[in-house]
């Protein structure tokens, strides 16, 4: 693994020269995506590792949410460096988890460096399993061990306190198909859970006498948050569902997954040319009021790594392979505070018009 010095065994640190003194002020928006996320962790590390910005609020969504949850709680609890190993240090507890059970890289797809699980029986089992039985039937205790592994790092009473960076965590409506916002100041464990149920696995999450899925079905994450509870103008979406596929899903799995990224990705797009719109209109002079502020979006992916991957790898929580996401998410960080870090602050980085067509 790239680095030298480490916090952390496997948290490396940027020999690179360092981004010019003077934090800038942005909000982030975190897709989830399973282990894919670990991409995320790799920006977020990056842009703790200085004073280069500065945090202000955080949109979550799914496995999003949780990064963003062990951000917000390690910064408000010891500051940057503590957020960086609780980051860390869930994604190490996600590993060991993951070597427990049977959906895991098989030795053939070890020797082949397959990251999609291929060839594992255990993986199509589930997969099979899920297409016809849902988990009212097949996991009747609702057994999920992503809960005992939060529970081991969040306190989320100390976390409500935590008036540092805002939080805001996306759920959505089984009965109304409408979003959910969750902040800071009311999240618990079952609302961080609803953020990440994914239906085909789990029961839906109760919360207040409400049922909720994952947050991606309605917003991946919502943006709205970002700009009505936090002063900043810059927000940075870091994109982990590829928008873009040059091929045609032609087998079944790759077909439920391409709906899945289209569908996640649909209302994120909406959000993100309504804003557009608006922040033109104000800076032309045309809508005048002081409800608007113009806002400048950025946007931080790996459409080129993730389109590579099959759907079976957002399972895969192989070391090796959350390290390659984590090191990408850092690099990705790093290459767009080089070449946008003047644009905070100024002017959108995104182009949105492209970005739409």
């Amino acid at each position: 693994m790239a680095g030298g010095d480490s916090i952390l065994p496997g948290m490396a640190v940027n020999k690179k020269k360092k981004i010019r003194a003077g934090a800038k002020k942005i909000s982030l928006a975190l897709q989830g995506g399973g282990t894919h996320a670990a991409f995320t962790w790799g920006c977020l590390d990056r842009f703790l590792e200085d004073d280069a910005v500065e945090i202000e609020g955080i949109s979550g969504v799914s496995a999003g949410a949780m990064n963003a949850a062990l951000l917000v709680y390690g910064v408000n609890n010891g500051g940057k460096q503590e957020a960086r190993k609780l980051l860390e240090s869930f994604w190490r507890k996600v590993n060991a988890l993951s070597s427990m059970s049977p959906f895991q890289p098989t030795i053939i797809d070890r020797m082949f460096g397959n990251k999609d699980l291929t060839f594992s029986p255990s993986f199509y089992a589930l997969d099979y399993l899920t297409r016809l039985f849902s988990p009212y039937q097949f996991n009747f205790f609702d057994l999920n061990p992503m809960r005992d592994l939060l529970a081991e790092l969040l306190d989320f009473s100390e976390l409500r306190k935590g008036r540092k960076i805002d939080l805001f965590v996306n759920a959505s409506n089984v009965k109304t198909g409408k979003p959910r916002v969750f902040s800071k100041k009311e999240l618990d464990m079952e609302m961080l859970m609803a953020s990440g149920c994914l239906p085909f696995l789990s029961k839906s999450v109760e919360v207040e006498g409400e049922f909720y899925w994952d947050g991606g079905y309605s917003g991946n994450p919502s943006l709205r948050p970002l700009i009505k509870e936090t002063d900043t103008s810059d927000i940075v979406i870091i994109q982990v569902n590829p928008l873009n596929n040059e091929d045609v899903p032609l087998k079944a799995q790759d077909i439920l997954n391409r709906v899945n990224e289209i569908s996640f990705n649909n209302s994120l797009l909406r959000e993100v040319g309504c804003i557009s719109l608006i922040s033109e209109l104000i800076a032309s002079g045309k809508l005048k009021s002081s409800s608007y502020r113009r806002i400048n979006l950025h946007m931080i992916g790996a459409e080129e790594i993730m389109t590579g991957f099959g759907p079976a790898s957002k399972f895969n929580a192989d070391w090796d392979f959350l390290i390659h996401l984590k090191e990408t998410g850092r690099q990705a960080a790093d290459d767009w505070l080089e070449n946008n870090y003047e644009k905070i602050g100024e002017e959108s980085s995104l182009d949105v018009e492209g970005l739409l067509k």
